[in-house]
Parts: structure tokens; C-alpha cells; sequence
């Protein structure tokens, strides 16, 4: 039985996040080869993410085996054109989940948790983007009731563009 526990990152937390995205960046590349998915990441890389963004973690115990970011700021590679029009968005990104606690309904927690915490930041959306790819996530986050709002290709990487609208504001 898996004891998880939904939680704000801190500091102390940034080795073994950065431990658990690389895990998960070296399980896509050994199932699908390398691709953009298969960049590691560094514990400074984590950190700087703290600066810019709230990064939340799921334990099962007192290990990390979960984790995503949601920030204010958009990200680079995400064009806000498709999305539905609202005052404040909040922009997931980062999202992994240890692969052997993956098909366990601990990333759907995760969405969940990750659902109710932009509601309580005043959030109207939830955005993301996902690799238009087999190592990529669109269809599980279609299953979490996220709408696929477009596809684009930023940069040579194919992306597909889903959201998930909290309150309907417009902007």
C-alpha cells in the first residue's frame, strides 16, 4: 500500500527531485531512445525552478516519488493563442513520476492535488504541454479530464498543448 503525501518542495528537497527526474528522464530513454525528454537534470536547474515556480512533491513515506511545477510565468514554449482566454493561468510543467509507482493513480493524485492548489492561488487554468511523441503524456492527461487545445511544433519538437480550465474567468 502506497502512504503518499502531497507537499510544497523545499529547498532540502532539490537532490532527490533532481534524483527522481533523472530516474524518469533515463526510464523514457531506454523505452523510447533519446529525445528532448532525455535531458538530465541538475540539482541547480531544480533550485532555479524553486525561484520562478512552486514545485510540489508526493512521498510515499519519507520518499519522493512524485513531483511537478506550477508557475504564473508562461513558459517559452507554450503560445497562448489556443488556450481558453483567463485572468490568471498557471502553467504545469516538470511533471514526473518514479517509474515503478507509475499505473498506480499516484500521477493522477498528483494532478489532482496540483488542481486544488491553483484553485487556492486564485488560479483560472491549468496549462501544459506535452511531447507529441510515444515517451510523451498526452493521453494520460486527456484521462485526468484535460482538453487537448492544440498541436504545434516548437523548435523541431512536436508538442501537443492541453488544459484544464478551474473557473471560467475571461481574461
Amino acid at each position: 500500500m502506497i502512504d503518499t503525501a502531497f507537499a510544497t518542495a523545499t529547498i532540502d528537497d532539490a537532490p532527490e527531485i533532481a534524483v527522481l527526474r533523472n530516474t524518469v528522464t533515463e526510464h523514457l530513454t531506454q523505452r523510447y531512445g533519446i529525445g528532448h525528454w532525455s535531458a538530465a537534470v541538475t540539482v541547480k536547474s531544480v533550485l532555479s525552478g524553486m525561484r520562478h515556480a512552486r514545485i510540489y512533491v508526493c512521498r510515499d513515506g519519507a520518499v519522493i516519488i512524485a513531483t511537478l511545477r506550477l508557475a504564473t510565468k508562461r513558459p517559452w514554449a507554450i503560445d497562448p493563442a489556443p488556450f481558453t482566454p483567463v485572468r490568471r493561468p498557471l502553467y504545469l510543467t516538470d511533471m514526473a513520476v518514479h517509474p515503478d509507482f507509475q499505473r498506480l493513480g499516484v500521477g493522477r493524485l498528483l494532478m489532482s492535488n496540483a488542481e486544488k492548489e491553483a484553485m487556492q492561488r486564485g488560479g483560472d487554468a491549468i496549462r501544459l504541454d506535452a511531447y507529441d511523441a510515444d515517451a510523451g503524456a498526452g493521453e494520460f492527461y486527456a484521462k485526468c479530464g484535460y482538453t487537448e487545445v492544440g498541436r504545434v511544433n516548437y523548435r523541431g519538437t512536436p508538442l501537443v498543448y492541453f488544459e484544464q480550465v478551474l473557473r471560467e474567468r475571461v481574461a
